[in-house]
């Protein structure tokens, strides 16, 4: 791999949320962002809630968000390694990115190693001590017979019932993700902590959080939370081994 070449990593754009306005104006930043970086991509991770909401029936996938997925498709058609990450907000994602747009899915955390560097990657949803609540919901929402449940539903009916949920799911928590919360009370940095018990990790990237964040876990190890493309629209580079963020607008 030529050291001209980076690799990128991004998160949160939560598309459809809040007005289809406000979505589009961020899907064209997005697009134009992605176009501009092919150039330099060895490859390209998103982690997750590329959707405020999205769920893959049988024969039909939410309409809208033409520009991304085309960019996306044309992306991988030139070569380059796309791996998405499923979030809480489009767990439900199944084999329409890898079949029709020739991503990488995952659906869980995975380590992998590039640059000579062990990154630990996942989008963060359900991990660390706490928020039990959600890990609950997280397991309905997983199971097969919920998810063939839905599905049953007639697109236009459940479409409409999950953004109505996922609004509600916004409105409760407002602004709170802005807010840092101290390394003892952020799970995401707690979980990692507990990771490098058991193994090193060079960085470990998640999304989720909606927050930029940088912290050094300890010597030669750090935590990167990517923020989001709601509010910062922030991304990472992995460039010869370091690992930075950046902001679009600086």
């Amino acid at each position: 791999m030529s050291q001209a070449r980076k690799i990128y990593f991004l998160s949160d754009f939560h598309l459809g949320a809040p007005t289809a306005a406000a979505s589009l104006q961020r899907e064209k930043k997005l697009v134009a962002f992605l176009q501009n970086i092919q150039s330099s991509a060895e490859e390209i991770f998103i982690l997750g809630d590329i959707f405020d909401f999205w769920f893959e029936y049988k024969t039909v996938v939410p309409k809208g968000f033409t520009r991304l997925l085309g960019t996306i498709a044309a992306i991988t058609d030139a070569g380059i390694a796309v791996h998405v990450f499923v979030g809480n907000h489009d767990m439900w994602m199944k084999d329409y990115f890898s079949n029709e747009l020739g991503c990488k899915v995952y659906h869980e955390p995975v380590i992998m190693e590039r640059q000579g560097k062990k990154l630990f990657i996942g989008h963060g949803d359900g991990l660390g001590p706490g928020d039990h609540g959600y890990k609950f919901i997280k397991k309905i929402f997983r199971n097969r017979f919920c998810q063939w449940a839905f599905g049953v539903l007639h697109p236009d009916w459940g479409i409409q019932l999950a953004n109505y949920f996922s609004r509600k799911s916004r409105l409760k928590t407002g602004e709170a993700d802005s807010i840092f919360l101290g390394e003892e009370n952020e799970w995401l940095v707690q979980y990692s902590k507990e990771v490098l018990q058991q193994q090193q990790i060079d960085y470990f990237i998640f999304g989720h959080r909606h927050l930029p964040m940088d912290i050094e876990l300890q010597e030669g190890s750090r935590y990167i939370n990517l923020g989001d493309w709601i509010k910062h629209f922030t991304y990472a580079t992995l460039d010869t081994g370091l690992l930075q963020l950046h902001y679009l607008n600086k």
